[in-house]
């Protein structure tokens, strides 16, 4: 018997049909978030954010145009929370992360972390496995075996994932990327980036005695996975800072990765995306003054070796067969320099001096009267690019024959090379000069790549940050290991140095671990 078809319905070709059906499965098998599943692109997500002090104050703002559902700190006595909770009256408020989780996951589904770098990875993989989106604070992990595993699970489950180097947001950054790529200033075979970290205390032993925990703290929680030892809160009256939290923690081995961990991730972003910096083969790491088992020193000057190596960068009009062109890069040396010589009365104990040979900057001193507290050269047969802020978004041009360095909006040579790197439109991430734009900017193109479900979209999505976290790590694993590292990349090894595999993966504490 013959049946007639429904007029209103219309037909499905199988191909189309299979196609639709493995993407409603793979949502299933991967956790698209609930807004997919059930609304539409203009619906709101539900945001919950860890820790919401510091950074994640503005991480959690970054996000106020969305829901957020559910607010994270281990520490309820502090002004943060008082601000916070204000602010966002309807989030639910946990200390414990893990409740959280196991409370709200259903109606969770992104998350932002922003906490001490020792719990970025337990935290992050928590929430990944229950196949949130991930908003996570750099450096990505506080080891390289935690950042190829975030890698990996971000892979594997198709997340939608950003690192918290807002620089990545701006014009500047992605235009100096792409032009240096494209031969701007020839090959590059040297770097040099400098910082004015630490601005915290560094080469400390640690302290003697115990103080009462807080009431308002969850200590345990804090300490997480690394190992437990007494709370020792501040030692001056006037001073908001404890020896560990809410901001010292950076400096101790236990809980931060020192400057290179509060800085690389934006200082080295640009140099590193420009030139395929990863994976360097040698690793050396000079300590300026007292180096011992728990705090990092008050200076380094760290070489980083690379190889030559080949890279594929996008074409400007990809088309059916070829989306990309390869080009190979010279071995090159990237030093980075941070803090100085041991000055006790200076702010971070150190005289703020070690900075690039004075060889290398006489331009940089024309054009700015003097050699900026931070910056990043790149130097190349044909030239060298300059970036004289924290996060690469703005950058100056001195090819061969030119007098002086020209801002990259001015420079003649620019004009022949195309943009082809796609821009951030979904907020102000200005020009190096507006931080707080930057934030915005970046997560919102976190949000946006949730929402059309386009882990792509995310310009510092784990993929490339585990890449960049892992390569700067290696200078926190050379100073800890008090020697030359020659690295594996592949077998994730340093063949001459067996010291440094407690380093390179951490043995966490008993109860906590990766997801």
């Amino acid at each position: 018997m013959k049946t007639s078809e429904n007029p209103s319905l219309p037909r499905v070709d199988r191909r189309e049909f299979i196609k639709t059906s493995s993407l409603a499965a793979g949502a299933l098998a991967f956790g698209v978030p609930a807004f997919l599943r059930g609304q539409n692109l203009n619906s709101k997500l539900n945001i919950a954010c860890i820790g919401i002090g510091g950074k994640g104050r503005s991480d959690t703002d970054a996000c106020a145009g969305e829901n957020i559902v559910a607010l994270c700190d281990v520490d309820s006595g502090s002004e943060s929370y008082q601000t916070q909770t204000a602010k966002y009256p309807s989030a639910k408020f946990y200390k414990d992360f893990r409740q959280m989780l196991d409370q709200m996951g259903n109606q969770i589904d992104a998350v932002t972390v922003s906490i001490p770098d020792h719990m970025h990875a337990i935290v992050a993989s928590a929430a990944m496995k229950r196949n949130k989106a991930v908003f996570c604070q750099k450096p990505l992990t506080q080891t390289i075996y935690e950042a190829r595993y975030l890698r990996k699970m971000a892979k594997e489950r198709k997340l939608v994932t950003q690192m918290g180097n807002q620089g990545s947001a701006g014009d500047g950054l992605r235009r100096a990327v792409e032009t240096i790529q494209d031969g701007l200033i020839g090959q590059v075979h040297e770097v040099h980036v400098w910082t004015n970290r630490p601005v915290w205390l560094q080469a400390m032993d640690r302290p003697t005695g115990e103080d009462p925990v807080p009431a308002t703290l969850e200590w345990d929680v804090w300490i997480g996975t690394a190992p437990m030892r007494p709370y020792v809160g501040s030692r001056d009256p006037k001073d908001r800072n404890g020896i560990y939290e809410p901001f010292n923690w950076r400096g101790w081995q236990d809980f931060g990765c020192g400057a290179l961990g509060d800085m690389a991730c934006h200082t080295v972003n640009m140099p590193f995306r420009a030139l395929s910096l990863e994976s360097p083969t040698v690793v050396e790491a000079m300590p300026f003054g007292k180096m011992n088992k728990e705090s990092y020193p008050v200076g380094s000057k760290i070489r980083f070796d690379f190889p030559k190596r080949k890279a594929e960068i996008p074409l400007e009009h990809p088309h059916l067969f070829h989306h990309y062109r390869k080009i190979e890069h010279d071995a090159l040396t990237l030093w980075w320099y941070d803090g100085g010589q041991p000055d006790a009365t200076a702010r971070g104990g150190h005289d703020l001096s070690n900075k690039p040979p004075v060889e290398l900057t006489a331009d940089i001193v024309a054009l700015l009267g003097e050699v900026p507290d931070s910056g990043c050269l790149l130097v190349g047969d044909g030239g060298a690019v300059f970036s004289p802020d924290d996060y690469g978004t703005s950058f100056f041009v001195k090819l061969k024959g030119d007098e002086k360095f020209l801002h990259y909006t001015k420079h003649p040579a620019m004009a022949q090379y195309p943009e082809r790197i796609p821009r951030n439109v979904y907020g102000k991430a200005g020009d190096g000069k507006q931080s707080g734009g930057s934030v915005f900017a970046h997560a919102q193109e976190w949000l946006v790549a949730i929402k059309q479900n386009k882990p792509e979209i995310c310009y510092s999505r784990f993929d490339v940050a585990g890449r960049l976290t892992e390569t700067m790590l290696l200078g926190c694993v050379s100073l800890r290991a008090g020697q030359k590292i020659e690295w594996d990349a592949h077998k994730m090894v340093a063949k001459n140095c067996p010291e440094a595999t407690q380093f390179i993966r951490r043995q966490d504490r008993s109860g906590w671990a990766l997801s």
